[in-house]
């Protein structure tokens, strides 16, 4: 008569397919994570003028989206709108901390011409001294 082997408990973990898993997830969360930092959406006028300097970092950016609302950022893209005092409020901060931030702002070329200029106000206000708007070369010159 033959005796089959018994098997005894296995007391090792297979971690490969946790592995795999995480593997996966590291992928999506780096395939996703640029989409996700974009912010608002704001279509600049297209127009001749000189390119910026690449190696400038972290500046404080002031966007009028097409509705008019103002959207102020350091660093990165900022999705809540803000009121006029808050713009304020937020810049004379950044410009306290660094006085020598670069400043920009960007106006959506559907945006009334008032509220772009409203923003150029709000920023001398809170004690900007130079202010660039943004916008982009037309599509013969990129």
């Amino acid at each position: 008569m033959s005796r089959g082997k018994t098997r005894g408990l296995i007391s090792q973990i297979n971690v490969v397919p946790y592995v795999d898993v995480m593997l996966v997830l590291l992928v999506i969360f780096m395939i996703t994570a640029p989409l996700l930092s974009q912010g608002i959406v704001i279509d600049l006028p297209d127009v001749e003028a000189a390119t910026l300097d690449a190696a400038l970092d972290d500046p404080l950016v002031l966007s009028v989206d097409r509705e008019g609302r103002f959207y102020l950022s350091f660093g990165g893209d900022a999705d809540t709108a803000l009121d006029e005092s808050a713009v304020v409020d937020r810049a004379r901060a950044m410009v306290q901390r660094d006085a020598d931030v670069p400043i920009f702002v960007r106006g959506d070329e559907g945006a009334v011409h008032g509220r772009v200029m409203r923003g150029f106000a709000l920023l001398k206000r809170a004690g900007a001294e130079q202010v660039v708007l943004l916008t982009e070369l037309p599509d013969t010159e990129q």
